[in-house]
């Protein structure tokens, strides 16, 4: 009923009742409860056609918050909105991936609810390793988290729903929910970044996270004799940043490139707009071309990074407050 509210805008007890196919009884019940509650506000009555006049109502966005994190190498930045999406506040702080990193984070959240007046219905976060239902079992560099249960160990302390991400599961998720990509489009994100290269991996509107919760793991993507793709961007060079362009790194991400076309065959590959410009995007399609017909070839596009995986992870803590 919550979604519906807000996806109508307002709503009577007849009309909520014909668009969730719920009966008359049950919907007045909820809505008389969550108006004594202030989750929906009346907004009127409707003109009279002849009998009684309807009432009309309108979820109150303010009545819930979510809290989106994401866990950098080098800061964590975060955002509260209201569940009408409506950003509220936003921020960044030092990192939390640290040997007393998951102490900090806790520290983190706990000032944030307090500054929020408990309003914090719903919390995702988004960590730089692969998730399965909230446990993060790889994430390089960063052993604490290694094999924790960042979604029991934050929902047990706070009492409130937790979902854990990986950033580019998030990032791939944002763009499309941000950019309004059709539900059949197949979608992949490539982004280097502070901790090597990952992907978020998106068929026909779903994000793929495979059967074990690794795919998107792109580093160990066999190229050349000997090396995988990570260790293609590596080569030479003290950083996998992909600003650092040689025409060995360029070889690497359209192989990359290729490799996805052949066995995803996607609408759209799409790279961090710090790590990448337009003239570099242009060389990797010329590239592409070298290893599998240009008329496959995906879009390759550009976006913000940090903003999709906000995005992403926003829609993530919507969906537990509508269904809270």
């Amino acid at each position: 009923m919550r979604k519906s509210l807000l996806e109508l805008g307002s709503a009577t007890k007849v009309e909520l009742s014909e668009h969730l196919q719920i009966s008359f009884p049950t919907i007045s019940k909820f809505l008389t409860e969550m108006e004594k509650n202030g989750e929906v506000i009346s907004v009127g009555f409707d003109k009279s056609s002849g009998g009684r006049r309807a009432k009309r109502y309108r979820y109150n966005p303010d009545y819930m918050q979510g809290l989106a994190i994401f866990l950098e190498r080098t800061e964590t930045i975060y955002t509260i909105f209201n569940c009408g999406g409506e950003i509220k506040k936003q921020g960044k702080g030092s990192s939390v991936l640290s040997d007393h990193g998951i102490q900090l984070l806790t520290k983190f959240i706990e000032k944030v609810i307090k500054e929020n007046s408990s309003k914090i219905s719903s919390i995702a976060i988004g960590v730089p390793g692969s998730v399965d239902n909230g446990r993060i079992f790889y994430i390089p560099g960063y052993e604490q988290f290694q094999n924790f249960d960042l979604k029991g160990y934050i929902e047990d302390l706070f009492s409130i729903p937790v979902v854990v991400e990986n950033d580019m599961n998030a990032a791939v998720l944002g763009f499309s929910h941000n950019k309004l990509i059709e539900k059949n489009q197949s979608l992949v994100y490539l982004y280097s970044g502070q901790n090597g290269p990952g992907a978020g991996l998106m068929i026909n509107g779903d994000v793929v996270r495979g059967s074990s919760f690794f795919a998107g793991e792109v580093s160990f993507v066999p190229q050349y004799d000997k090396r995988n793709f990570g260790q293609a961007l590596n080569d030479g060079s003290d950083s996998s940043q992909l600003t650092t362009f040689k025409n060995n790194k360029i070889d690497a991400i359209s192989r990359l490139v290729a490799t996805f076309t052949a066995i995803m065959n996607p609408h759209t590959i799409i790279f961090c707009r710090d790590e990448v410009e337009k003239e570099v995007i242009d060389k990797i399609a010329i590239d592409s071309a070298k290893y599998i017909p240009s008329e496959h070839l995906p879009e390759l596009t550009i976006s913000d990074w940090k903003q999709d995986y906000l995005y992403g992870l926003q829609k993530l803590c919507l969906d537990l407050m509508m269904n809270k």
